[in-house]
């Protein structure tokens, strides 16, 4: 037996509590599964500084936590859960939680999010939030004047070295080909800055240090005969190697560029089908901050009011 839900959000985080709390608002009664990974990405960074109220900082956690209060506060219905299939073309939509119960919804806000991509390394994971990142806006303020390693070679690592040569002292460029993939424009700006030196055709191995990252073991040459194993001492590794939004339960249903993110209309959240939305990093491939989630939350719960008038009134 199906249930009948007028909002039903997919996906927590920043996106999926804030548009909770704007349904909720509104009346629309939103239940919202949490995902695979409540609370969403900021549940895995320690402190938050960039996230406006909070002139302290906060860790990921506590800022969820507290997003998720005010949804409920609200009356907001935030259940465990996975989506693990949908069905867009009928109406009302058709989303399966679990492999089993199924909701009946009048509008969907997809806040699923998008994961980091990472090496694979064991020390990626032992040093979560101790010296490894997958986003330097987030948390490059904390590595002023300290020496840090970007891993990757393509705009998003150039771009990330850059922002991270304004406030470390020293930026490595970790490139496993013998060269950048980056816009020349990109490659110009790195190699002329000071800062920023470029590892050509070497791997990051792993990681070591006490009590958070101290260094890199970096392999030169892999397989080849002047291959060249060395230690590169630095207080932080980011990665940038790109994203995977987390949208695989919609394919052949919604539509998405070449990479996989959800393709909205406009300066609004509304996708391609009627009454299905979509907010946070699920449908941001550039900014994927918190804030900017936080953000098209918001819109989307607008969006989701807006039809839901619309539809109402016509019938």
């Amino acid at each position: 037996m199906s249930e009948k839900v007028r909002c039903l959000i997919i996906g927590s985080g920043p996106a999926g509590f804030t548009a909770a709390i704007y349904a909720s608002r509104a009346n629309l009664a939103p239940v919202l599964y949490e995902g695979i990974q409540p609370g969403g990405q900021l549940t895995t960074t320690t402190d938050v500084e960039n996230f406006p109220g909070y002139p302290e900082g906060v860790t990921g956690t506590e800022l969820m936590e507290d997003l998720k209060k005010q949804a409920v506060r609200f009356g907001a219905e935030i259940r465990n859960g996975i989506a693990t299939s949908v069905d867009f073309s009928v109406s009302p939509k058709k989303v399966i939680i679990d492999g089993e119960k199924e909701i009946e919804a009048d509008t969907v806000i997809i806040s699923t999010g998008a994961t980091a991509k990472y090496l694979g390394l064991p020390d990626e994971t032992k040093y979560a939030g101790m010296g490894v990142s997958a986003c330097a806006t987030c948390d490059g303020f904390f590595y002023r004047k300290k020496v840090v390693a970007v891993v990757g070679g393509g705009d998003t690592a150039c771009e990330e070295a850059i922002y991270l040569a304004g406030l470390a002292s020293k930026v490595y460029l970790i490139v496993r080909k013998p060269f950048l993939r980056a816009s020349k424009v990109m490659q110009n700006r790195v190699f002329a800055h000071e800062k920023i030196e470029v590892l050509f055709e070497c791997n990051a191995v792993g990681l070591f240090g006490e009590n958070g990252v101290e260094g890199a073991n970096i392999v030169k040459h892999a397989g080849q005969a002047n291959e060249e194993k060395f230690d590169l001492a630095i207080d932080g590794f980011f990665l940038a190697i790109g994203h995977t939004p987390n949208t695989k339960i919609f394919e052949g249903q919604i539509d998405m560029d070449e990479t996989g993110y959800i393709k909205t209309q406009a300066m609004s959240t509304k996708t391609n089908i009627p009454g299905v939305f979509a907010a946070g990093d699920v449908a941001d491939p550039v900014y994927r901050q918190g804030i900017t989630a936080a953000a098209s939350g918001c819109k989307a719960a607008i969006d989701v009011e807006r039809y839901l008038n619309e539809t109402e009134c016509s019938l």
